[in-house]
């Protein structure tokens, strides 16, 4: 792959990641509509590790005190606050790892990359989005965050599945049908995803075991230090913008991008 290439994926990935417009769906449309060569296996896991990093770094205090409590929890007591978010970050990633390992399995996820999905899963779930922000209620925070809601949001995690979706945007959807502020929603969102692309990453690895080509730790550095920066700044945008405005222009862009799509697949 070009340089070009992998600065372009890991830009994509990076911003779109923790936002909530679905890197995936970017990712998958990236060779489609540019006509570049797709960016594999080895690419995308490495693009994974730069976001994964970067959540890791942004919310540094909730992290740690969630790998303090996984004592606690390894000795089957949840009776510290550490513990209780570690619990609820396992529960929470149950569901989509059950469900990925099916559709794997089954073939099924390679059967949804199409643009018409996608395209349908921008504009449908935007809107639940949309819904779900303008009518939830804002009651909690993320210190209330339950066992319960913890295995609510992850039933939606695994709905980010499908192509298009966004495991960002359908987890802050369910955490505002709960009633968590857009701050609390989206903090605990990003929370969860890093156990969730540990995971994903972890089972992409799997598939490259001894088949990686000569040269590729260059690009897999380039990808992970790309894709690191730019979730950060990503990141780090986004949360700052939730105290002033609402999750609507990711809505508008979702619609948008939506139609878009479905025009290309159907004419």
């Amino acid at each position: 792959m070009t340089t070009f290439n992998l600065l372009l994926v890991a830009l994509i990935q990076g911003i779109t990641e923790f936002l909530p417009v679905s890197s995936s769906g970017h990712l998958i449309l990236l060779p489609s509509l540019s006509g570049l060569d797709d960016q594999g296996q080895l690419i995308d896991v490495a693009a994974h590790v730069g976001t994964l990093a970067a959540v890791v770094l942004f919310f540094w205090s909730d992290v740690r005190l969630a790998i303090g409590g996984v004592g606690r929890l390894a000795k089957g007591k949840i009776d510290t606050t550490g513990a209780k978010l570690a619990f609820g970050l396992v529960v929470a990633t149950i569901p989509v790892v059950l469900v990925g390992l099916i559709l794997k399995l089954t073939g099924l996820s390679d059967q949804m990359r199409g643009i018409a999905v996608i395209g349908w899963a921008m504009i449908i779930f935007g809107i639940v989005l949309y819904w779900a922000d303008q009518k939830g209620p804002t009651a909690k925070t993320a210190a209330d965050w339950t066992i319960a809601d913890a295995f609510k949001m992850g039933a939606w995690q695994a709905v980010a599945l499908i192509p298009g979706t966004s495991r960002s945007g359908i987890t802050i959807t369910a955490g505002r049908m709960l009633g968590y502020t857009r701050s609390d929603a989206a903090r605990l969102s990003m929370l969860m995803s890093i156990p969730t692309i540990i995971a994903s990453a972890s089972l992409l690895s799997l598939d490259l075991i001894g088949t990686a080509p000569d040269g590729a730790m260059r690009d897999v550095a380039i990808v992970i230090a790309m894709s690191f920066v730019a979730a950060l700044g990503a990141l780090s945008l986004m949360m700052k913008l939730l105290k002033a405005v609402s999750y609507t222009p990711y809505v508008l862009y979702r619609l948008g991008l939506g139609a878009i799509l479905l025009w290309i697949a159907y004419t």
